[in-house]
């Protein structure tokens, strides 16, 4: 039977992101994506203007709707979370569905190039770290890893050489790997390898293993590969495959997205062009 995931995320008309991202890959990937919306956005928070619905009172209706229908899922998967609210609607959502035979993937969206978004309260941090905790999954930027360990992000950056700065985020990650959370990627790492060359890369920690996925830097920063990438994980792993195999695969379609869009000149708010790649995700 077709594998489903429910996620939790909101959708953007804008910005090839969250939910339209998250449906296009996990469709693709043959897995049947059950999208419960947190938010409807006439475009992606990048954009200089944006109309945005919460819809933060209706995700209790989804919850229950859904545990009427006797619906069961194979993974949960969690993007961009606005409110502390939204928060405790996901942990009644995880007590009804998060069942032993299903995985969670959290993706801890809080910030980037170490600096949080505006909206990141002191407990909205709290609950998402006990959100990240309740996972099986976690694919945090190097910001939110130092938000989720309680580390100064100028402090890795800092640590010297790219092994030194590789080393200091296995540890960071392997530190969260714990309880339920199994598996930690640690995404968009950029460092320089041994022949100085820019690279882009995805450390994958779990118990004994440590694992660098890297592609060549092509420059340019877009809405939406962190979405890319967790999508593909969770279809993936729904279907079977193996998380290295999944890493490699999902970096290889992102490279190719991102070279397209830094060789058309595309804009940050705009998103890659992935879609002519899909083809390489499907079974």
């Amino acid at each position: 039977m077709t594998k489903k995931i429910a996620v939790i995320h909101d959708l953007s008309g804008f910005g090839r992101c969250s939910l339209t991202a998250a449906i296009s890959v996990l469709s693709a990937m043959g897995v049947s994506p059950c999208p419960l919306p947190t938010a409807i956005l006439s475009a992606q928070t990048g954009y200089p203007s944006y109309y945005c619905a919460d819809c933060t009172d209706k995700m209790e209706h989804f919850r229950r709707e859904w545990e009427k229908m006797g619906a069961r899922f194979d993974g949960i998967y969690t993007g961009f979370v606005a409110s502390e609210e939204q928060i405790r609607q996901i942990f009644r959502f995880l007590d009804t569905f998060h069942k032993n035979n299903s995985f969670l993937l959290v993706d801890p969206v809080m910030g980037d190039d170490g600096i949080p978004y505006d909206m990141f309260s002191d407990t909205l941090l709290s609950l998402m770290k006990e959100l990240a905790f309740q996972a099986d999954i976690i694919t945090p930027n190097v910001t939110e890893l130092c938000l989720l360990t309680d580390t100064d992000y100028g402090h890795v950056l800092q640590t010297g050489q790219s092994d030194d700065l590789l080393e200091e985020i296995h540890a960071l990650a392997r530190s969260l790997c714990r309880g339920r959370l199994k598996h930690v990627i640690v995404t968009g790492i950029r460092f320089t390898d041994e022949t100085g060359a820019s690279r882009m890369g995805n450390l994958y920690a779990a118990k004994g293993t440590c694992e660098i996925f890297s592609f060549p830097y092509v420059g340019g920063s877009y809405s939406g590969t962190g979405d890319l990438f967790a999508s593909c994980l969770c279809a993936g792993i729904a279907r079977g495959d193996g998380i290295p195999s999944v890493i490699q695969k999902a970096g290889k379609f992102i490279e190719l997205a991102l070279s397209d869009s830094v060789r058309e000149q595309i804009t940050r708010n705009d998103g890659v062009n992935y879609e002519k790649y899909l083809s390489l995700l499907m079974p």
